[in-house]
């Protein structure tokens, strides 16, 4: 059930391509002054600049519970069987991962049936196979229900797995989504963002190429540091 890797190799080309769209924007940008007033649960708590419609429409979204506490539970598993804990990071849950997608579901209400309806769609497969709620079920049940909806290709040619394809489909993208935007995801791929660095100007060997040098005047008056 070990997915991480599959997920990471996807996601880390789309952060990639995020970060160099961003480098290569060369106008100047002035940083919002931080705002350190507020409650934690405020969304302008965290000093981030919003407008007021987009601070009023999160506190909306915050202020409404959609999921059950029996759908975040197994809304939790799920997660942590789509990325479990190893040797490099935390889980799913580890990264609030069901957090995420509570809100998620809240922010963009097109994922609320879907959701609600393949949960419910594999507590009753579950209760069809086991006669128990997913959530009850032991780690080796729940496993072997995961692995008929994971593989959408194994499922092709069996219409009642239709839905759970689906939903695990859903459920998996959310789930990738909601890690690797967490402070546990960005560590898990290496991503470390712009970091400062000290430039000793082009390489002699490219200024031979193109038959450049710097002059006594430039070597001079510019600053040359030592690499470490």
């Amino acid at each position: 059930m070990d997915r991480r890797r599959s997920i990471k190799a996807l996601l880390v080309g789309t952060v990639s391509t995020g970060v160099l769209v961003e480098a290569c924007n060369t106008e100047e940008k002035k940083a919002p002054e931080a705002k350190t007033e507020g409650k934690a649960d405020d969304p302008n708590a965290s000093g981030i600049n919003r407008m007021k419609e987009e601070t009023a429409h999160e506190r909306e979204v915050r202020s409404k519970t959609f999921f059950t506490a029996d759908e975040m539970a197994t809304i939790t598993i799920l997660g942590d069987i789509i990325i479990p804990k190893d040797e490099i990071s935390g889980s799913a849950s580890d990264a609030k991962v069901p957090d995420f997608i509570e809100f998620i579901v809240k922010d963009m209400p097109e994922h609320q049936t879907p959701m609600r309806g393949g949960l419910r769609w594999l507590d009753i497969q579950c209760l069809k196979r086991y006669e128990k709620a997913f959530k009850d079920c032991s780690p080796q049940q729940q496993s072997s229900m995961v692995d008929e909806i994971a593989w959408p290709e194994k499922a092709k040619g069996k219409p009642w797995l239709t839905q759970g394809v689906s939903f695990f489909n859903l459920m998996r993208n959310l789930t990738a989504t909601g890690f690797y935007t967490s402070e546990i995801g960005y560590k898990d791929i290496g991503y470390v963002g712009n970091q400062p660095n000290q430039w000793n100007g082009v390489p002699a060997d490219v200024l031979k190429q193109y038959d450049l040098a710097y002059t006594e005047k430039e070597l001079k008056e510019c600053v040359s540091f030592d690499k470490a």
